[in-house]
């Protein structure tokens, strides 16, 4: 009898065309269905993702599932996965999950950071999963667009034409910037996004804080949505997607147009929030996300 299981993943994503199988190329979904069959003497088995992260982009919890026609303890399959896994690509759980759970349609809202630190200040070693780029010159402005995001809005404008045959409207319960001693962070919570949605929201948002678009600019992108908007897509290299969300996922929603959104734990939060170690550049965590 199948047994399904739940995977929690993190991967370096610098070298993988993406999460997505492809032929002739190195993926991170490749990569664990080829552990497996190495692992099981050859079970060929789908392993289903939450999401698609793009090439170069980095994840520390995606979520996936796989069904399995033999027993295996959840220890055993995760220590046996890392051993045929390359190091970029690390199983950090594995659970039994009931059939029903499916790691796509079951999941209720996704959190990705985007890393900014600037060029001539960022440690060598940042670069591996953050952008490096030349400071920005208005605080104010990119706070101000920040507030435009939460809520329920066409994000036609922050796809690429042909990305979907879907509707391209998205929830977005919270944005937070938080600052570094050398960059800053953006955190986009939602219940789904779209090919490219971040990295375009992230370099329209650049725009905006270099003075080369104006508040106003950013605010018709989402009024008057249009397909291939000419932005700026921000180097993969800087996002993660940090955390699927499977539970609890009214506290996520209470968009605001025009103000802040509430956070995951249900208080509203500052748009732009000092670290509370200016001298870490690691990420802030205020606390396990629910779900």
């Amino acid at each position: 009898m199948e047994q399904r299981i739940k995977l929690t993943i993190a991967y370096l994503g610098t070298k993988f065309h993406g999460w997505q199988r492809q032929p002739s190329q190195c993926t991170v979904q490749g990569e664990l269905e080829r552990a497996l069959a190495a692992m099981t003497g050859g079970i060929a088995a789908a392993v289903v993702g939450a999401g698609r992260t793009d090439t170069g982009v980095h994840a520390a919890g995606q979520l996936a599932h796989v069904d399995l026609p033999i027993a295996i303890p959840p220890s055993g399959l995760q220590k046996g996965l890392n051993q045929h896994l390359p190091q970029e690509i690390r199983v950090r759980a594995v659970r039994r999950a009931p059939p029903e759970f499916h790691a796509r349609k079951s999941a209720h809202g996704k959190l990705y950071t985007y890393r900014v630190r600037w060029r001539e200040a960022a440690l060598p070693w940042l670069g591996l999963r953050t952008a490096t780029l030349d400071p920005i010159t208005s605080v104010t402005n990119l706070e101000a667009a920040i507030r435009l995001l939460p809520g329920h809005h066409d994000m036609a404008s922050f796809t690429v034409p042909g990305a979907t045959d879907g509707p391209t409207s998205r929830t977005l319960y919270d944005v937070r910037c938080r600052r570094r001693q050398s960059g800053f962070d953006l955190e986009f919570l939602g219940d789904g996004f779209l090919r490219y949605q971040v990295r375009r929201m992230v370099g329209a948002l650049l725009g905006v804080a270099r003075d080369r678009l104006t508040v106003a600019d950013f605010g018709q992108l989402l009024d008057h949505p249009r397909a291939g908007a000419s932005l700026l897509t921000a180097p993969a290299r800087g996002l993660t997607l940090e955390h699927v969300y499977y539970r609890d996922a009214a506290k996520l929603r209470n968009p605001a147009r025009g103000g802040l959104a509430r956070s995951a734990r249900g208080t509203a939060t500052s748009t732009i929030a000092r670290a509370s170690n200016p001298s870490n550049d690691g990420p802030v965590v205020d606390s396990e996300p629910p779900g």
